[in-house]
């Protein structure tokens, strides 16, 4: 069974290194215009053996979601060090966020999620689920971080860590989308550097 299952890949197969190859294709296409083509060429597989080693497009699609989901995460967390301000907290996740959504052979792509997630969650209940998880999880990641700045006075006691939290996304959220429609460099970090003011500034004023 191992031998049929192995059948048709490359010696020194890497599921990693394919499954990054096939996230870069769903990237800059999009899930419904990225082909079987287009995948199997990306990732040096042969249709049986994409098959064989991802499943159907949509279980690779989710898998590249979900390591993409993993990824973000430990980003995340190292950019909200607690031994840190608040302020630089936000900062290092945007400038983190900047390096990923700027980051294109041809252009600026965005974020996977975003970019891509959102147009498919109405049709696929799983690349919904998965969407759904990851914003909620984002979320949850910086709440905890806004609740600490409410405890050490970073922030005053009446601020809503949760409505904060959410705020932060939602800044990080347009980033990925006007990095995509091509902003420039320049006016994403004017508007990330906006997002850290209103968050930490405004609520002190």
């Amino acid at each position: 069974m191992k031998d049929e299952k192995k059948r048709g890949r490359p010696r020194g197969f890497d599921a990693k290194a394919a499954l990054g190859k096939a996230r870069d294709v769903f990237w800059d296409r999009g899930f419904a215009a990225a082909s079987l083509d287009n995948l199997s060429a990306a990732t040096n597989l042969n249709r049986p053996s994409l098959y064989g080693a991802f499943g159907d497009k949509e279980a690779l699609y989710l898998d590249a979601l979900e390591a993409y989901r993993q990824d973000g995460m430990a980003v995340l967390a190292e950019a909200l060090d607690p031994s840190l301000p608040l302020r630089d907290n936000l900062a290092r996740v945007y400038a983190a966020a900047l390096a990923i959504y700027l980051h294109g052979e041809t252009a600026a792509r965005g974020c996977l999620l975003i970019g891509t997630a959102t147009a498919e969650a109405v049709e696929h209940e799983r690349v919904r689920a998965v969407l759904g998880r990851s914003l909620n999880d984002f979320d949850g990641e910086i709440e905890k971080r806004m609740r600490l700045a409410v405890e050490s006075g970073e922030l005053p006691e009446s601020a809503n860590p949760q409505m904060l939290a959410r705020l932060a996304s939602a800044v990080m959220h347009s980033l990925a989308v006007r990095a995509r429609a091509g902003d420039s460099r320049e006016v994403l970090e004017a508007i990330a550097r906006s997002g850290v003011e209103l968050i930490c500034g405004s609520l002190h004023g």
